[in-house]
Parts: C-alpha cells; structure tokens; sequence
C-alpha cells in the first residue's frame, strides 16, 4: 500500500536529487555570480539557497516538536561549497527523519509559534507539501537566473527523476549475481 509516509519520504529523495540537479548547473557558473545581487527575494543565488536550506531546518524542528526563532533573511552559511553540503544533509536528514515516523504520524497535525508570534496549528501532509512546493519554487527562481546567467537549464521535473530511478532499478535488476 502506497500511503501518505511512502508519498513525503519518495518526495524528500525528489527534493535531494532535484538540488543536486540544480547544484551540478550552478557549478558552471563563477562564485561571484552566485553571490551577486540578481533581484530574487533573497537577492542572490547563494542567499536564496541559504533560504531555503533555513526554512527546512525550521519546518523540521517543528515537525519534532520545537519553534525556534527564525531569521529567514539571515546568511547561516557565507561559503557557498559548504551551503551546498549543509543543503545536502539537510535534505537527507528530513528524509531520514521521515521514514523512521510511523505511518499514523503523517495523518497527525502539528502546533507550532509562527513568525508572528501567533500560535498555529498545521496539518502535517500539509506542511510538508509547503515545504516541498517551497523548494521548487526558490529552484525554480534560481534555475532561471542561472541560465541567464549562461549556466546549462537543469532538468528538475519529478519526471526526470522518475525516469532515473526507474532506469536505475532496472539496472539493478539485470546486474549479476555475484
């Protein structure tokens, strides 16, 4: 049976494999251009990245039950190599994080303080879906500029990933025996 834990757990691979897509297109592209102020919302590629890696780490510790305070416009990580390698982790973390939940936990809601200082109350599947549409979105915003800025358009569809999964799996299979 496919249920709501297999769904988010398959989705956290996605969003790993779809960062390292995107990872590998922003490697052609000078460091300057990644700190450069491109007019996103976090203003630079590398700030957009430290964003979200700032979100996920928030969205976690509210899943496990924490509400700390967020800064969400606050560098945490200046040297891009190691942004990219906390973004990794984090990413494979939450993954970690969701197949050791029971089943039930993804039918459950989480309390939370807001930014605002208000006290909400947040289906998990939902919060989790935010978090996940979250990423493709800064990705989105990201590749865009990327490839103005003359780095190759990275292919993040699911279906991409579905595609190399399913030709992996089937490697798998036809691999001997040893």
């Amino acid at each position: 049976m496919y249920g709501w834990k297999s769904y988010f757990v398959a989705q956290s691979d996605y969003q790993n494999w779809a960062n390292n897509v995107l990872f590998e297109a922003l490697g052609h592209l000078k460091t300057d251009a990644l700190e450069r102020d491109e007019g996103l919302f976090f203003a630079s590629i590398h700030g957009t990245v430290d964003h979200m890696l700032a979100v996920s780490q928030l969205w976690l510790a509210r899943l496990q039950g924490a509400s700390p305070p967020a800064n969400p416009r606050e560098i945490r990580h200046p040297v891009w190599r190691e942004l990219q390698n906390a973004m990794r982790h984090e990413t494979r973390r939450l993954q970690e994080w969701l197949e050791a939940q029971p089943d039930t936990f993804f039918e459950g809601e989480v309390q939370f303080v807001a930014g605002d200082g208000q006290t909400r109350t947040m289906r998990i599947r939902d919060l989790l879906t935010h978090l996940y549409t979250h990423y493709a979105h800064h990705r989105g915003q990201i590749s865009a500029v990327a490839t103005r800025l003359g780095a190759p358009c990275p292919k993040m569809d699911y279906v991409y990933y579905r595609r190399e999964m399913d030709m992996l799996l089937e490697e798998a299979r036809q691999a001997p025996i040893a």
